[in-house]
């Protein structure tokens, strides 16, 4: 396995419809790296954001979509998305505050 530094596991915020109106009951979604764990993410995001608590982690693998050029057919990257869920008593995460 990999070694993973926090600063490296976090890749960016998802901002979709869904994403957005999960965001009132304190769940955020991030892409992550494609090797890290629950335990690494909520690592990271405590370290990256000051003042927030993780109470759970869930994450999900994205296989890439098929795509063709021609009669050539090949896949896009993978990747890892992760849904963290804040405690109660949590600050808010400040990047996604003006949207």
């Amino acid at each position: 396995m990999a070694d993973i530094k926090y600063y490296d596991v976090i890749l960016k915020p998802v901002i979709t419809e869904k994403s957005m109106a999960a965001m009132g009951e304190k769940k955020y979604t991030f892409l992550v790296h494609t090797d890290a764990t629950k335990s690494q993410v909520k690592e990271a995001v405590e370290k990256m954001f000051a003042g927030t608590k993780v109470q759970s982690v869930n994450t999900m693998n994205c296989e890439g979509k098929k795509k063709r050029r021609g009669m050539v057919v090949g896949r896009t990257a993978k990747t890892k998305k992760a849904i963290v869920q804040l405690t109660a008593d949590s600050k808010e995460i400040e990047i996604f505050e003006g949207l």
